[in-house]
């Protein structure tokens, strides 16, 4: 009998074993998308044929579109493909990874897929993660800017761009110089609302052509499929960047105001940048957070715990329509009603 232990369940938001929520408040998905133009570029895509092994023309739209050389853009199948991938270049060399206090989970079942040790901080560390904005907290990475500036020559600093399209106040913590010397994960499909679609794509530092081949060399063949492939291109033109600005101020006076509804349900917020944020709910006495969401999940609300992250006690809120924001509001009322 072996004496491994089974892997730890991983924890996400969206669609469970109850289907998809009717408000969906756990994914950080653009709640005004699906982006009508990507949409139909999936939806239009060839899948009949092989895309380009080489992806070459798609690079070339996307180093045109980042104002970087080709030779350092590398496909994905998915953000979550590439973090496997390059944790598993990490581990060839032997060394450990940081990870900062409150994290996306991949990292850490990344690293202990392929044996690396956390870190206990940055300087021994091979590779070191960062996100901004942050994820769950949606605000600034505390010391992100001196992290880079610190990092050794043998380091390999991933930025986790997923919520940089998403970010609705405040400005990077990092320079264009300081950019060109971390590597880059880009996963659209959240900005475009079209999270089933799975394709993301990393942009290397510069002189890192070692690392670049390393990671080709791990890399699967074809990694993204035709539908990836449309929506990526979709992504680079200027009618889809154009849809996407026009949503970040529908999502701005949405936050305010779920925020605003939050704060009169009694919950605490905690400031972000993105369009999500936390929050601790105010509770029933005698009710666990568990039993608080598995009762709003009941009436097709779901909202993500954010323990997964080092966070207990609070949860992570996507910014949704008022309507769905109405639905959280009285159902929360209704559980409080109910525990008296």
């Amino acid at each position: 009998m072996s004496s491994e232990q089974p892997a730890a369940a991983r924890v996400h938001g969206g669609p469970d074993q109850h289907g998809v929520p009717r408000y969906d408040f756990s994914t950080n998905s653009n709640a005004c998308g699906p982006c009508p133009t990507a949409l139909a570029a999936v939806q239009q895509a060839d899948p009949g044929p092989y895309p380009d092994a080489s992806y070459s023309a798609l690079r070339r739209q996307l180093a045109e579109f980042h104002g970087v050389e080709p030779q350092r853009v590398l496909l994905a199948a998915s953000a979550s493909e590439f973090i496997f991938r390059i944790s598993a270049v990490a581990a060839q060399s032997g060394q450990g990874v940081w990870l900062p206090p409150h994290s996306y989970g991949d990292y850490a079942q990344a690293a202990s897929a392929h044996r690396l040790a956390l870190a206990a901080g940055p300087a021994e560390a091979q590779l070191l993660w960062a996100c901004e904005p942050s994820s769950p907290l949606g605000a600034a990475q505390a010391g992100l800017a001196e992290l880079v500036d610190a990092q050794t020559a043998k380091a390999m600093l991933v930025l986790d761009c997923a919520y940089e399209p998403l970010r609705l106040q405040a400005a990077p913590s990092l320079s264009y110089t300081q950019l060109q010397s971390v590597w880059q994960l880009w996963t659209p499909n959240k900005a475009l609302g079209l999270t089933g679609v799975r394709a993301a794509y990393a942009i290397a530092p510069l002189a890192a052509q070692h690392s670049v081949a390393a990671l080709e060399q791990l890399c699967p063949s074809w990694p993204v499929g035709a539908h990836g492939v449309a929506m990526l291109q979709a992504w680079t033109s200027a009618g889809v960047q154009a849809w996407l600005a026009a949503s970040l101020a529908s999502l701005r006076d949405w936050k305010a105001r779920q925020i605003a509804l939050c704060q009169a349900l009694g919950w605490v917020y905690l400031p972000s940048d993105a369009n999500f944020f936390c929050a601790r709910p105010l509770l029933p006495q005698g009710m666990s957070l568990q039993q608080a969401l598995a009762g709003l999940r009941a009436q097709g609300i779901k909202l993500r715990d954010t323990a997964s992250f080092g966070l207990p006690g609070h949860v992570r809120v996507s910014v949704q329509p008022p309507a769905a924001q109405d639905a959280l509001h009285n159902a929360s009322q209704q559980l409080l009603k109910d525990m008296k």
